[in-house]
């Protein structure tokens, strides 16, 4: 009875000794963390995290270039409105007169000798006319052509389209990857803090080891206790001691994984806070009919039906027929030796008669294509309305086990002060206050990784019926 009693008051003390302490190291480790990290640090948000994975993250950079490039396409399809210009020009140098002709290259002997004769009646007045012509031995030219469609089938017209159509696709798939980018900075940036928690609890647990190590170590002085329950502390110590070394390690990793997420060097001065969410409601399950103009993913497969019938239109527009005006101009001496110039303006019609055995066989494919599209996006419709309801699901899920486990984490908290009260009066072994401790540390990371998977799935939910205004 004496080595209970013993035994009660070292405990209490080794208990007030441990907890001024603690105390005093934690105010201290506070003040010099404050310094150095008002130097050094630099602390990050949830909020600010998604702002620098709007900023920084490789991915949405890359859709939004897509977009650009999309409304470039689109620009570029445009100008086959207006006509397309072009200019020209020529030049040329000959050896000899690239057209000579004489009298003697005169085929009738009758007209010859009549021009001959001229020529000879020519050249007696003393006038220096030469018997044969010479043309194009140089010159030069330039020329401005315009081009100018009428009509083409329709295919300008639904060629802007598309071009239109292309830009709402890209947008479309660049708001779907910034949704997938912010659930992952979301779910990464949780993981780090939970394991932070968790480091918080191990080396809580770690204090809490060490403190019953000191009594027992004491107590066995003293002949109290066998050096099997000494044993038994230095097992558990080393067991928090794996469990720290763990949590380090993938809070190095998560922390580098998240970096890469928002664009960031790594480096151990970045210091991610806890966020401290509050606990929010469970989301209503809205019926798929709701949400199917909501979700990018819907209007994306939408255009592409779109697009095919678009595209079945096109082919159709290639076997009609084709009108543009012409209009040329030049101005040089290619022919004459004085520069000259003209205009010439022309109306072009094109029937391809030909290319309808072609154009069926085309229009036959696009029928295909289009029912593949329509199958596709019926297809994706169901796959997304259980998409909603999984979502729905495993929020509900993680709901029901956080309140189970922090029902559990009151019942191990409850549990380890009773052995802790039984152990202090001798009532109860050692192996049993390891249990009931190891039991407590068990539930307060469940809390943790429960609290987790809440806010996770709860933001699939939301993300995927994609209501901004519920949150």
């Amino acid at each position: 009875m004496k080595q209970k009693r013993y035994f009660t008051i070292l405990l209490r003390k080794q208990a007030v000794g441990n907890r001024q302490l603690r105390t005093t190291a934690l105010c201290t480790l506070l003040a010099l963390s404050s310094l150095l990290c008002g130097a050094h640090c630099q602390t990050l948000t949830l909020d600010s995290c998604m702002a620098l994975a709007r900023r920084n993250n490789a991915e949405i950079r890359t859709s939004l270039m897509e977009i650009e490039h999309a409304r470039e396409v689109k620009r570029q399809v445009f100008n086959k409105y207006f006509p397309q210009v072009s200019l020209g020009g020529l030049g040329y140098y000959a050896a000899t007169p690239l057209v000579h002709f004489g009298i003697d290259d005169i085929q009738s002997s009758d007209m010859r000798e009549l021009i001959q004769a001229l020529y000879d009646l020519v050249s007696s007045t003393g006038s220096d006319v030469k018997n044969e012509l010479s043309l194009m031995k140089k010159g030069v030219t330039g020329s401005v052509m315009a081009a100018q469609p009428l009509y083409t089938g329709g295919r300008i017209a639904t060629g802007n389209k598309l071009a239109r159509m292309g830009i709402t696709a890209s947008e479309l798939q660049a708001e779907i990857k910034m949704r997938d980018i912010m659930e992952g900075v979301e779910s990464t940036y949780l993981l780090v803090v939970g394991l932070q928690q968790k480091v918080a609890t191990v080396n809580a647990a770690l204090a809490l080891i060490d403190s019953i190590d000191r009594v027992v170590q004491t107590a066995m002085a003293n002949g109290l206790v066998t050096r099997a329950d000494a044993l038994q502390v230095q097992l558990k110590r080393n067991e928090m001691l794996a469990n720290q070394q763990q949590l380090a390690s993938g809070i190095k990793l998560s922390k580098r994984l998240l970096c890469c997420q928002i664009g960031i060097d790594y480096s151990d001065a970045v210091v991610f806070v806890d966020p401290q969410f509050d606990m929010p409601p469970l989301l209503s399950l809205a019926s798929q009919a709701d949400n199917d103009a909501l979700r990018p993913e819907v209007r994306l497969l939408q255009l592409g039906v779109d697009a095919e019938q678009l595209q079945r239109r096109l082919t159709i527009g290639e076997a009609l027929p084709q009108l543009s005006l012409i209009s040329s101009a030049y101005y040089g001496n290619m022919i004459r030796t004085d520069l000259s110039g003209n205009a010439v303006a022309l109306l072009s019609l094109s029937v391809p008669l030909s290319a309808w055995g072609e154009t069926s066989h085309k229009l036959k494919q696009h029928n295909i294509r289009i029912a593949e599209a329509r199958l596709k996006q019926e297809h994706y419709n169901h796959m997304m309305a259980l998409e909603e309801e999984k979502a729905y699901s495993d929020m509900v899920d993680a709901y029901m086990l956080l309140k189970s486990d922090s029902t559990a984490l009151s019942v191990a908290k409850e549990n380890y002060r009773l052995a802790n009260l039984n152990y202090s009066a001798g009532l109860t072994t050692l192996s049993e206050l390891l249990q009931a401790h190891a039991l407590l540390l068990q539930a307060q990371n469940a809390i943790t990784d429960r609290h987790t998977a809440y806010i996770v799935a709860r933001r699939r939910l939301h993300d995927l019926r994609h209501n901004k205004g519920e949150k």
